[in-house]
């Protein structure tokens, strides 16, 4: 379960909090003004963040290195095609049988 504090109820009650997170497995979303600023999460999920964190990081490279020939327009260019196309295609009706 995921809870939203402020800032203010978070710091006045952060042992609680911390039992949330430590025993229930809660996380816990810390807004500033009305805008989300930090989270709290059992040390579990922030070790899987982590490791996934650094395959995606790994995966992002061996993508760069394979298109590194490809000019950034070419790849640009065959992305519009691809939407364009994938948006025209939506807009046409579907036959019924």
């Amino acid at each position: 379960m995921v809870t939203e504090t402020n800032a203010v109820h978070f710091r006045k009650n952060l042992g609680e909090m911390l039992n949330q997170v430590q025993y229930r497995h809660d996380s816990i979303l810390i807004n500033k003004d009305g805008k989300p600023v930090a989270a709290l999460v059992d040390v579990g999920l922030f070790a899987r963040i982590r490791k996934m964190e650094s395959r995606l990081e790994a995966l992002c490279k061996r993508i760069e290195s394979g298109y590194s020939e490809i000019p950034e327009s070419s790849g640009m260019d065959e992305i519009d095609q691809v939407v364009a196309s994938e948006r025209h295609s939506s807009r046409i009706p579907k036959k019924k049988n």
